[in-house]
């Protein structure tokens, strides 16, 4: 039967019935066979024709086989050679384990006849395992204070090969506080041990690493390893100790709360509790333990409360460090606090002399004070100023005291005080400044003399004024101040002794404001003059003086005098007017005068009624009358003319005349025969008494005229005569017609003194009335003056 036959269910019971049924069949002798684990498959292992006794040829023949107890097949037969060959390869750990010798039993089974032979295979161990640990990594724990010799006991390691490939050998590595020791077990292992040598200390070496290596005695041998950690237990031998026994820090002044001042640090060679340490003050007084704080772990100590420097300037903190042992190490801080330029420097003034004299000498002591820093280095060091444009300079005296002194005179009108800024800055960084102002006036001294605004004034007054009339106001200003510019005015006396200066103005002494004292008359006073002096009141007083002009301006205050036609005749003297005259005669020229001056006195003329309207026109501003058309039949023999004379014032005034006119034929002819007739003409003795009545009218009014203007030249001659005695002005030119007419626009209005006279002159067949011929001219120009209407209730004249 084949191997591969059959299941080996159903082998295993028929050997089984043949080993029960035909035990006398099996052979007593064991054969024994040997091959080492790891061979290769069909490897030679024995020959079992040799054993058997039987040829090559019968094993096939009886159906030879090989049967191990547990039915694998670790060999085959050859039957063709009878040779014993590896089926697989053994390996001698899994087969048997630690089991030594490792057997396998088995039997070779010929079927026919049936017989079992007894074999045995014996599995080499070779040295194909390496001993090994169970741990990898081995920890000790032993107490620095273990005594010497102590032995340690370890864990052997493992080796699956036996016998001489076992673990035959330990070694441990170099170490002075260890050594080793090999100890037999019952098993007959050997195990290691490690025997303390020397004390350990944890301090010095809290941890141990040791290699421990198993050998084998295979050829070649194996080795496995493994690492022994020692940990060396603590033991509280030993007290804190601080880094530094003392610290030595600098803190700034100005460190805020919770600044961090120096972190104190101790070790402790103990470990666990016995190295846990806890800081803390030791033996310090209330105020360190207000101004500082210690974390009790950390070592950190910070700022309870703000320094200051100037108040204390270092600090001695004893601290200590205590385990958890109850050992402790003390160390000492020592904060010297850092001075920081946090106060500015301080100006205190002992003196100040306030107001100074403006003539005083140099080097017036203004004012004393002194300087004070209470930082201290460069941080309290001081440099003071003032400014440099001023009059002063500072002088150091003693210590940190100054003099600020006068550099020269002083002018209290250039400026009548300063102000003095002393700037103090120290040295520190950043740099501190402080300023202190100081005021300093100048007392005033009487060396200005009053000034006028200016030095002459000229005052305008409308005459006919009302009394107590502001007029005008002088001023004057004095650079002093005080007593020494209160100024009074006065009226000096007049140069001209005929002049009632007393009687005209007044002043205010106090404002110095010029009042008229009556009502002025242009026709009697054009202008005048008088000074004004203003004194101050210093002592002594100083004074100065001005000129006052006064011009009076004309008023329209005198209406139009007509002179021509006389007016004051008993009975009119007609003008006489030929029929034949031609339009433009000149019939008459109306003469009036008015005592104003400029505008007042510029006069117009207007025909305001006439008896035949139409037949006779007027100048405007010549008031000459003439013819406006030719005579006819139709006109009345007798005309009457109402003439108005009128000024350009403010109101106007004005006058009227009435100029009867008598129309003629040819008047002249019988009357006024030419120089060159022979003898007259017939019927001229018929016009004789006409003649006479035209050469007597003529007369007359001649006489009146002349009388008229004489008149009112010597009138106006005695009045002129008095204002120039008094105010100075000047009077009309002598030998002149008294009065005047002002004509300032040019418009054609008589503008001088006119002399008349009247003539008859015989021609041929005319005759012709002449007259109004300028004698004498004088013409004086006046100014306008403005009228002051403010009226001052009130006021005090001197």
């Amino acid at each position: 039967m084949e191997p591969g036959e059959g299941s080996p269910q159903q082998t295993r019971q028929v050997l089984l019935f043949f080993v029960f049924l035909g035990g006398s069949l099996v052979c007593s002798e064991t054969w024994r066979y040997s091959v080492a684990e790891e061979t290769e498959i069909g490897s030679f292992v024995g020959n079992v024709v040799k054993d058997i006794g039987l040829d090559v040829g019968d094993l096939a023949a009886q159906g030879a086989r090989v049967i191990f107890d547990d039915y694998k097949s670790y060999l085959q037969l050859d039957q063709q050679t009878g040779n014993l060959l590896l089926n697989e390869k053994l390996d001698r750990e899994a087969l048997c384990d630690l089991t030594e010798p490792c057997i396998l039993h088995f039997q070779v089974l010929l079927e026919n006849p049936l017989q079992f032979f007894r074999a045995e295979l014996l599995v080499k161990d070779i040295n194909d395992h390496t001993p090994t640990f169970l741990d990898k990594d081995i920890l000790l724990k032993i107490s620095e204070s273990t005594a010497t010799g102590t032995s340690f006991q370890m864990d052997s390691a493992q080796d699956l090969d036996v016998g001489k490939n076992g673990v035959q050998n330990y070694t441990l590595s170099p170490s002075p506080y260890f050594h080793l020791k090999l100890q037999d077990s019952e098993e007959g292992r050997k195990y290691p041990e490690l025997l303390l040598d020397q004390t350990l200390d944890r301090e010095k070496e809290p941890e141990l690493r040791l290699t421990l290596t198993a050998l084998d005695g295979g050829s070649p041998p194996r080795s496995g390893t493994t690492h022994v950690r020692v940990l060396v237990l603590d033991i509280n031998d030993n007290a804190p100790e601080f880094e530094r026994p003392t610290y030595e820090v600098l803190v700034p002044e100005n460190s805020p709360l919770d600044s961090l001042v120096v972190k104190v640090s101790a070790t402790d060679l103990d470990a666990g509790i016995n190295g846990e340490l806890s800081y803390s003050f030791s033996h310090v007084s209330r105020d360190i333990r207000n101004t500082f704080e210690i974390h009790p772990v950390s070592g950190e100590v910070r700022l309870k409360a703000l320094l200051d420097f100037e108040l204390i300037q270092s600090y001695t903190i004893s601290i200590q460090a205590i385990d958890g042992g109850g050992l402790s190490g003390k160390s000492a801080i020592l904060v010297s606090v850092v001075d920081v330029n946090d106060n500015p420097p301080e100006i205190v003034i002992t003196s100040l002399n306030s107001p100074i004299q403006e003539n005083s000498s140099p080097d017036i002591v203004v004012a004393v004070f002194s300087l004070r820093d209470q930082d201290s280095g460069d941080n309290g060091r001081m440099v003071c100023s003032i400014q440099d444009d001023l009059p002063f300079l500072l002088k150091p005296t003693f210590k940190n005291f100054y003099t600020l002194v006068t550099e020269g005179p002083l002018d209290r009108e250039s400026q009548a005080e300063y102000n003095i800024t002393i700037t103090v800055s120290d040295l520190g960084t950043p740099r501190r400044h402080t300023q202190h102002n100081l005021t300093v006036r100048v007392a005033d001294v009487n060396d200005n003399a009053p000034a006028f605004s200016q030095p002459a004034y000229t005052l305008r007054v409308r005459e006919n004024n009302s009394p107590a009339l502001h007029i005008g106001t002088v001023r004057a200003t004095d650079a002093d101040a005080g007593a020494n510019a209160q100024l009074t005015y006065s009226l000096l006396p007049p140069s001209d002794p005929h002049l009632p200066l007393a009687s005209l103005v007044a002043i205010n002494p106090d404002t110095g404001q010029l009042f008229a004292l009556r009502a002025l008359d242009y026709e009697a006073l054009r202008a005048f003059d008088f000074q004004v002096r203003a004194a101050d009141r210093g002592a002594p007083a100083l004074s100065s003086q001005a000129r006052v002009r006064v011009l009076v301006a004309d008023a329209n205050d005198h209406a139009p005098v007509v002179l021509y036609p006389p007016q004051n005749a008993s009975a009119p003297c007609p003008e006489l007017l030929p029929r034949a005259a031609e339009p433009g005669y000149l019939l008459a020229k109306v003469v009036a005068v008015d005592g104003d001056a400029g505008q007042n006195a510029w006069l117009s003329y207007r025909l305001l009624q006439a008896t035949e309207p139409g037949l006779f026109g007027v100048g405007a501003h010549s008031g000459e009358v003439r013819t406006a058309r030719p005579l006819s039949e139709r006109d009345a023999p007798r005309q009457r003319l109402l003439l108005l004379v009128r000024d350009h014032g403010e109101p106007p005034l004005s006058a009227s005349v009435a100029l009867h006119v008598l129309l003629v034929d040819g008047f002249s002819q019988p009357y006024l025969p030419p120089p060159e007739a022979p003898g007259r003409a017939p019927g001229a003795g018929a016009d004789e008494p006409l003649t006479v009545s035209l050469v007597g009218a003529l007369a007359c009014v001649s006489a009146l005229l002349v009388g008229a203007l004489l008149a009112l030249g010597a009138g106006r001659l005695c009045r002129r005569g008095g204002a120039a005695s008094a105010g100075g002005g000047s009077g009309p030119a002598e030998g002149g017609v008294a009065g005047q007419l002002l004509d300032v626009g040019g418009t054609g209005t008589l503008a001088h003194g006119y002399r008349y006279e009247v003539c008859l002159a015989g021609g041929a067949g005319t005759s012709e009335f002449k007259f109004l011929k300028s004698v004498a001219s004088n013409h004086q120009d006046v100014n306008d003056v403005e009228e002051n209407s403010n009226f001052v209730n009130g006021f005090g004249f001197n």
